[in-house]
């Protein structure tokens, strides 16, 4: 049986298991001569501080993003002042510079273990990485926690781990990375979505139940891990990784092919974007543009709130970027799994549904207006398009779209350059607002369904819990019938109308949305080819027809039906 936990990365992967424990033994506890420990311990300081510089030169993290935003504030935490303090006065007391590294690395794990504030917790991991690579200098291996004995496919699991330690490891021989915690925010993981592997985390008890060199499978795309699983599935895997891997080099050679259907429907295919380095996945899947723009992770990634003048260079590098494609920018969604590491107000006991997104801005209107204001200095001559998440009433979006009017009130009595055109929209998250339709869509100028949260909160779903995060089917009579009326009502408004989830991104279900009436989704980078291959496949009216006949089913899902008829019409739903 499987060991589920959550997606993090998505990917198909294969290979033997390395067991991150890094760990060096203390030769012993007492120094007879304190200024020569102290000396150990500066040279091994110094050396460690030479490693890390040649390891964030390697060409794999060229470029921005907030990857290397991470690294850096990772390099600030390896030159605290107070940590190597502490540790030169525990050999002051008497301790070699071994032993005085494992006290002070105790300590603060007694400290900050219990912490729940994201922060804290990712600084506790940079000084767990950074105690053992500063120990394993001190014995005079080099630094590296990786170990120079590696298979040639390599799963990495992981208690948890900093950003750095990821890299100690060959890339030429990591497929994937395992945690027992984690999270999608956390360091490692955006370091890991740089280098594109796939990565599950929430496993609980992996360190316990699995072997060095095991073989183990790791399925990012359904958050999956199989241990020692027997010969039957290894072939299955490795046939589908070959298989995957034709299926990119067919969507790599097919980027430039119109996504139309076969009966002439023109679907726009987006990307969701969070990263710099997600804005080079434009021309290598000939997107349409960026469906969905986080502006949340330079925000997560740093030690205090990004300056205007900051967030206008990240902007106007994305718009730069993008050139003529267009980008939906959606204001700060914090709180629930996103948690601001300097930000201390986010304490709920059920974050998803609590203090989160829109509701934060407008309790900290300072916040919003200032994120405005950069998005407004980024796009100048340039169009702009905002949206709002976790908008639950139309008085939110009115207070929202009212800080934007004072924004562009205030640079246009600067005598400051405005965009040439600004569109506001909002997210549809929760599900109270398609009740209040009407008067929204007279108010905004584009609506982007978030498929995501939508589904969570329409079936009271926690999509962290593995035990019912897929118990409930997206390709439900439910959600269809809610997702044709919200066609109809766009429609009849002239609203245009788009979706971006990981429903988007799955053949299968994108091929249910455009049979709905969607013509505009939004997914990730690496779902894009298959979702264009799909729509060239397709004739929408007869799936909309067959569709009109499943609304009143009393199924559980629809997903079996809705493959029979792919299959029975030629529509290719592989994923990719």
């Amino acid at each position: 049986m499987p060991s589920a936990g959550i997606r993090i990365n998505s990917g198909l992967a294969m290979g033997e298991a390395v067991l991150h424990q890094p760990r060096v033994s203390i030769p012993q506890m007492f120094g007879d001569d304190p200024k020569l420990e102290q000396a150990r311990l500066g040279q091994a300081l110094a050396a460690m501080h030479r490693a890390l510089d040649s390891m964030f030169a390697d060409k794999r993290l060229d470029g921005g993003g907030e990857h290397r935003e991470v690294l850096e504030t990772y390099r600030l935490v390896a030159e605290d002042r107070g940590w190597q303090r502490r540790m030169m006065e525990a050999v002051d007391g008497g301790l070699t510079a071994e032993a005085a590294v494992q006290k002070v690395q105790d300590d603060m794990r007694t400290r900050m273990s219990m912490a729940t504030d994201p922060y804290l917790r990712e600084r506790l991991y940079d000084f767990e990485d950074l105690g053992n690579r500063l120990m394993q200098h001190l014995s005079g291996d080099g630094g590296t926690a990786a170990g120079a004995e590696l298979p040639e496919n390599v799963v990495l699991l992981a208690r948890n781990m900093g950003p750095a330690e990821l890299l100690d490891y060959e890339p030429k021989r990591l497929r994937a990375l395992v945690l027992e915690e984690g999270t999608a925010a956390s360091h490692v993981a955006i370091v890991a979505r740089a280098l594109d592997i796939p990565v599950v985390g929430r496993v609980p008890d992996l360190l316990s139940r699995i072997d060095p060199l095991d073989p183990v499978v790791v399925d990012g795309d359904n958050a999956q891990v199989f241990v020692r699983p027997n010969d039957d599935v290894q072939q299955e895997v490795a046939g589908n990784i070959l298989l995957q891997e034709e299926r990119r080099r067919l969507y790599r050679a097919s980027r430039n092919d119109p996504p139309v259907t076969m009966d002439g429907v023109r679907i726009s295919l987006n990307l969701n974007a969070g990263l710099l380095i997600d804005m080079q996945q434009l021309a290598e899947t000939g997107a349409d543009g960026i469906g969905l723009y986080r502006t949340e992770i330079p925000f997560m990634v740093r030690s205090e709130f990004p300056s205007v003048e900051a967030q206008r260079v990240l902007y106007a590098n994305v718009l730069d970027q993008a050139g003529a494609r267009p980008v939906m920018f959606r204001t700060l969604d914090i709180g629930g799994d996103k948690q601001l590491p300097y930000f201390h107000d986010l304490s709920d006991q059920n974050p998803t549904m609590g203090w989160r997104a829109i509701r934060v801005a407008l309790d900290r209107p300072s916040l919003l207006r200032h994120q405005l204001r950069a998005l407004i200095h980024a796009a100048r001559g340039r169009q702009l398009s905002v949206m709002f998440p976790m908008v639950s009433e139309v008085a939110e979006f009115d207070s929202a779209r009212a800080l934007l009017d004072k924004e562009l009130a205030r640079e246009e009595a600067l005598g400051g350059v405005l965009p040439e055109s600004v569109r506001v929209g909002t997210m549809l998250e929760v599900p109270g607002l398609m009740w209040q339709m009407p008067a929204l869509l007279r108010r905004i100028d584009f609506l982007s369904v978030g498929s995501n949260d939508l589904f969570q909160f329409l079936f009271a779903v926690d999509r962290g819990n593995p035990r019912v995060a897929e118990r409930y089917d997206v390709l439900s009579p439910g959600v269809l019938s809610l997702l044709r009326s919200l066609v109809g009502q766009c429609e009849a408004a002239g609203v245009p109308l788009s979706l971006c989830g990981e429903m988007a991104g799955r053949p299968l279900e994108a091929m249910t949305l455009i049979g709905l009436g969607f013509r505009t989704i939004s997914m990730t980078p690496a779902r894009l080819g298959a979702v264009r291959v799909m729509t060239r496949t397709l004739n929408v009216k007869p799936l909309a027809s067959y569709l009109e006949k499943l609304f009143d089913a009393p199924d559980h899902s629809l997903r079996q039906k809705l493959r029979a008829y792919a299959r029975d019409h030629g529509v290719k739903v592989e994923d990719g």
